[in-house]
Protein backbone atom coordinates (compact mmCIF):
# COMPACT_ATOMS: atom_id res chain seq x y z
CA UNK A 1 0.00 0.00 0.00
CA UNK A 2 3.00 2.53 0.21
CA UNK A 3 4.35 1.81 -2.93
CA UNK A 4 0.57 2.63 -4.58
CA UNK A 5 0.89 5.84 -2.05
CA UNK A 6 4.14 6.84 -2.93
CA UNK A 7 3.36 6.56 -6.78
CA UNK A 8 -0.04 8.65 -6.39
CA UNK A 9 1.89 10.95 -5.05
CA UNK A 10 4.43 11.35 -7.38
CA UNK A 11 1.79 11.22 -9.74
CA UNK A 12 -0.14 14.48 -7.83
CA UNK A 13 3.28 16.19 -8.00
CA UNK A 14 3.54 15.86 -11.54
CA UNK A 15 -0.17 16.94 -12.45
CA UNK A 16 -1.09 13.97 -13.92
CA UNK A 17 -4.57 13.91 -13.46
CA UNK A 18 -5.73 11.13 -15.29
CA UNK A 19 -3.06 8.75 -13.67
CA UNK A 20 -3.74 9.97 -9.93
CA UNK A 21 -7.67 8.80 -10.72
CA UNK A 22 -6.06 5.27 -11.80
CA UNK A 23 -4.01 4.95 -9.00
CA UNK A 24 -6.52 6.07 -6.79
CA UNK A 25 -9.20 3.58 -8.11
CA UNK A 26 -6.59 0.87 -7.70
CA UNK A 27 -5.79 1.72 -4.32
CA UNK A 28 -9.70 1.46 -3.61
CA UNK A 29 -10.15 -1.95 -5.04
CA UNK A 30 -6.92 -3.11 -3.47
CA UNK A 31 -8.43 -1.64 0.13
CA UNK A 32 -12.16 -3.30 -0.27
CA UNK A 33 -10.19 -6.77 -0.99
CA UNK A 34 -7.29 -6.54 2.12
CA UNK A 35 -10.87 -5.27 4.31
CA UNK A 36 -12.74 -8.31 3.43
CA UNK A 37 -10.32 -10.90 3.79
CA UNK A 38 -8.86 -9.27 7.34
CA UNK A 39 -12.11 -9.21 8.13
CA UNK A 40 -12.85 -12.59 7.43
CA UNK A 41 -9.97 -13.90 9.16
CA UNK A 42 -10.76 -11.62 12.06
CA UNK A 43 -14.58 -13.66 12.02
CA UNK A 44 -13.04 -16.75 11.98
CA UNK A 45 -10.28 -15.59 14.92
CA UNK A 46 -13.44 -14.88 17.10
CA UNK A 47 -15.53 -17.51 16.32
CA UNK A 48 -13.59 -20.32 15.95
CA UNK A 49 -10.03 -20.47 16.57
CA UNK A 50 -9.31 -18.19 19.69
CA UNK A 51 -12.48 -19.71 21.74
CA UNK A 52 -11.51 -23.46 20.79
CA UNK A 53 -7.37 -23.09 21.40
CA UNK A 54 -6.12 -25.95 23.38
CA UNK A 55 -3.32 -24.32 25.35
CA UNK A 56 -2.46 -21.03 26.44
CA UNK A 57 0.17 -20.83 24.44
CA UNK A 58 -2.02 -21.46 21.11
CA UNK A 59 -4.51 -18.96 22.32
CA UNK A 60 -1.44 -16.37 22.60
CA UNK A 61 -0.47 -16.78 19.42
CA UNK A 62 -3.97 -16.48 17.84
CA UNK A 63 -4.73 -13.41 20.03
CA UNK A 64 -1.29 -12.22 18.61
CA UNK A 65 -2.69 -12.98 15.00
CA UNK A 66 -5.89 -11.45 15.76
CA UNK A 67 -3.60 -7.68 16.93
CA UNK A 68 -1.98 -8.10 13.40
CA UNK A 69 -4.89 -8.46 11.36
CA UNK A 70 -6.44 -5.32 12.78
CA UNK A 71 -2.96 -3.50 12.94
CA UNK A 72 -3.34 -4.60 9.01
CA UNK A 73 -6.20 -2.96 8.53
CA UNK A 74 -4.77 0.34 10.51
CA UNK A 75 -1.99 1.02 8.25
CA UNK A 76 -4.46 1.76 5.66
CA UNK A 77 -7.91 2.93 7.16
CA UNK A 78 -8.67 6.55 7.69
CA UNK A 79 -10.71 8.56 10.29
CA UNK A 80 -12.38 6.50 12.81
CA UNK A 81 -12.23 3.42 10.62
CA UNK A 82 -8.36 3.71 11.79
CA UNK A 83 -8.67 4.51 15.41
CA UNK A 84 -10.96 1.68 16.06
CA UNK A 85 -8.27 -0.40 13.92
CA UNK A 86 -5.57 0.85 16.02
CA UNK A 87 -7.61 0.17 19.44
CA UNK A 88 -8.56 -3.18 18.41
CA UNK A 89 -4.97 -3.75 17.42
CA UNK A 90 -4.12 -2.57 21.12
CA UNK A 91 -7.00 -4.98 22.43
CA UNK A 92 -6.09 -7.90 20.48
CA UNK A 93 -2.09 -7.62 22.20
CA UNK A 94 -3.46 -6.35 25.28
CA UNK A 95 -5.40 -9.81 25.50
CA UNK A 96 -2.54 -11.87 24.36
CA UNK A 97 0.16 -10.30 27.06
CA UNK A 98 -2.81 -11.32 29.68
CA UNK A 99 -2.69 -14.78 28.85
CA UNK A 100 0.62 -14.87 28.95
CA UNK A 101 0.85 -13.18 31.78
CA UNK A 102 -1.49 -15.79 33.85
CA UNK A 103 0.41 -18.68 31.64
CA UNK A 104 3.83 -17.63 33.67
CA UNK A 105 2.01 -17.49 36.83
CA UNK A 106 0.88 -20.58 36.31
CA UNK A 107 4.26 -22.04 35.66
CA UNK A 108 5.37 -20.72 38.61
CA UNK A 109 2.70 -21.96 40.60
CA UNK A 110 3.24 -25.31 39.15
CA UNK A 111 7.44 -25.16 40.07
CA UNK A 112 6.63 -24.06 43.86
CA UNK A 113 4.65 -26.74 44.56
CA UNK A 114 7.22 -29.40 43.22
Amino acid sequence: MEVIFSIEQKEESRGNEDHVKLIKDYRATIETKLSKICDGILGLLDSHVVPSASSSESKIFYLKMKGDYFRYLAEFKTGADRKEAAMSTLLAYKSAQDEAGDQIKESAKAEETQ
